[in-house]
């Protein structure tokens, strides 16, 4: 388990930008940087302040299987499994792959819609 890849996936799955997590903390972005990109490991305090700001328990930057809870919206066990290695795999994209796999994502889920 790479704690940064869980921390970044988690921020990502919120929207929140690492700037964002410097002001709820206090912590430099270039140190959570590292952080994600698994060059320095955390204190458990620096853990505990980095859950509070994505407003998760620290428990839960451990857990190996995160949830998804999206209202309305039911998936089977395959499902789950193949949307958490895309989350894995997304925190090392770079922005331009990322927003390349967002819009294959839409355009397969519009043309899903329609068939």
């Amino acid at each position: 388990m790479n704690i940064g890849v869980t921390i970044r996936g988690m921020r990502l799955q919120r929207g929140m930008s690492q700037g964002d997590i410097e002001k709820r903390t206090g912590l430099l972005r270039c140190y959570l940087s590292r952080v994600e990109n698994g060059h320095t490991v955390p204190s458990l305090e620096t853990l505990q302040k980095i859950a509070g700001a994505l407003d998760l328990p620290l428990s839960q930057l451990f857990n190996d299987e995160p949830k998804a809870e999206v209202p309305g919206l039911s998936l089977n066990e395959s499902e789950i499994h193949f949307l958490t290695q895309i989350q894995r795999y997304s925190a090392h994209l770079t922005d331009g792959d990322r927003r390349l796999l967002l819009a294959m994502v839409r355009k397969f889920a519009a043309t899903s819609m329609t068939s």
